[in-house]
């Protein structure tokens, strides 16, 4: 690793309260890799032995459906990967793929383990984040069923922007995966992007956005 995990300033906020031995047991069972963007970080149904942390970059979580992979959600750094399979049947149940330049730390799931055993502060982070995550997925399928298309594709911009910050960002997916992610047609995700440009509330070139009126786009995000 180019950092040491005592003296990284990316630590998740569990790991703030891990002790220096412990810290030092980490840096010796964890090993980092930068992923570019398109590479598959670990594949769905293979053998899991490691806890990801995605220290920096933007990670799509997409599961195989019956047609074809449905992508479930967007992971920005930081955020633990695979807690829920470390506790389970050891399977990825998901694909990652990043989607942008990435790095992350795979951590052996048995120290990992030993950290939640032997350490209260470092498990309680643990299950709030584990609880955040489980709400968001509720509100987003919520959001994915009972909302427009016009409120879903505005609900995905609004999540870019506030992902990377700027009312003027990249968008990291094709037309067809941006329906992936919206739950429709990418005929659709056209459309109603196109749309959007026309009553001024975006410009748009190519896969560059540019958020011209956030305020209207935040009111059909909420309306739906």
């Amino acid at each position: 690793m180019d950092t040491l995990c005592d003296c990284c300033n990316i630590k998740s906020s569990a790991a703030k309260f891990l002790s220096k031995k412990e810290l030092e047991k980490l840096n010796n069972n964890c090993v980092q890799v930068t992923f570019l963007a398109g590479e598959i970080i670990f594949k769905q149904d293979a053998f899991s032995s490691n806890i990801i942390y995605v220290k920096e970059g933007l990670v799509k979580i997409h599961i195989k459906g019956p047609h074809n992979d449905q992508i479930i959600k967007i992971t920005k750094a930081p955020s633990y990967l695979g807690i829920p399979t470390t506790f389970g049947n050891k399977i990825n149940q998901y694909s990652a793929t990043a989607i942008s330049n990435t790095r992350i730390c795979f951590i052996d799931n048995e120290v990992f383990k030993q950290f939640i055993i032997n350490n209260g502060e470092f498990a309680y982070e643990l299950v709030i984040e584990l609880c955040h995550n489980e709400l968001n997925s509720f509100q987003r399928c919520v959001n994915r069923t009972q909302k427009h298309i016009n409120g879903r594709i505005a609900d995905a911009l609004m999540f870019f922007k506030n992902t990377f910050e700027n009312n003027e960002f990249i968008l990291p997916f094709t037309r067809l995966e941006f329906g992936n992610f919206v739950d429709t047609s990418r005929e659709s995700v056209s459309r109603i992007l196109t749309e959007f440009k026309n009553d001024g509330i975006i410009n748009l070139d190519g896969k560059k956005v540019k958020i011209l009126n956030e305020k209207l786009l935040e009111t059909i995000s909420k309306k739906g």
